[in-house]
């Protein structure tokens, strides 16, 4: 995805040593703007294609007013490669494997990238964890995986309105600590030696919070489950971490 600012995007893949000319793609998952606002501007420096689905594509040009519209027209140009959001597609050596998730965009998907036999889950912007997405979380090496907001704090937030609090909190919002914790305690596998908590809400979440939650989740798991997973959390304005497999 491609919702930060081009700017920003750019100092990011600098601060970990990626030259930013070699970007094989940009993958997008649907159209909220902190997913797919900076793409246009991140166009102008990247030479490589974007990979999204029809429906994707057509709310994007669809929310822009007309100048806007014709902009991001522009940009895309020859640049597109359409995907479907259940459909396995290749770029260079990575098989990627998407399949939808509950969220309010007309065509959000998570995926699963898979090359060298490694296989990396990443899925974001979700209200509940279905069974396709247990599925597609087992036999994982890692694991990218919302864990937006505490309950109790969206609850008492004061800078939200309550028509945007039911819909965070809704099966079609975003993921709770709560809830991954739940997967985590009854679902998770063991299999994923890593798992990063991502999408954190700066104003409904913690991030020890978030932490604490999940690592209390695996540490209640029965006696028999084993597993060495490491917990992390993402930073809200700067880059994870490389991870090594």
């Amino acid at each position: 995805d491609a919702g930060l600012s081009a700017k920003e995007i750019l100092r990011r893949l600098a601060l970990k040593g990626i030259n930013y000319e070699r970007l094989d793609a940009v993958v997008i998952t649907h159209e909220h703007a902190d997913h797919i606002g900076g793409l246009r501007v991140l166009l102008q420096y990247v030479s490589c294609p974007v990979f999204i689905s029809e429906q994707t594509l057509e709310a994007y040009l669809r929310q822009a007013n007309e100048k806007e519209r014709y902009k991001r027209v522009e940009a895309l140009r020859g640049r597109i490669v359409k995907i479907l959001s259940s459909k396995h597609f290749r770029i260079g050596t990575i098989d990627f494997n998407p399949f939808s998730v509950p969220h309010d965009a007309v065509d959000n998907f998570g995926f699963t990238a898979e090359a060298h036999g490694v296989k990396i889950a990443c899925l974001m912007d979700f209200g509940h964890i279905t069974t396709l997405i247990k599925d597609r979380l087992r036999g994982c090496d890692g694991i990218i995986i919302e864990s937006n907001h505490n309950r109790d704090m969206l609850m008492a937030c004061p800078f939200y309105s309550w028509d945007l609090k039911q819909r965070i909190a809704s099966r079609i919002g975003h993921l709770s600590n709560e809830d991954l914790s739940q997967w985590l305690l009854n679902d998770f596998d063991g299999c994923a030696r890593e798992i990063v908590l991502a999408h954190l809400s700066q104003k409904t979440n913690e991030p020890n919070l978030a932490l604490l939650t999940a690592r209390n989740a695996l540490a209640s798991r029965s006696p028999l489950f084993r597993c060495d997973t490491r917990v992390t959390v993402s930073h809200p304005k700067e880059p994870t971490e490389w991870i090594i497999f």
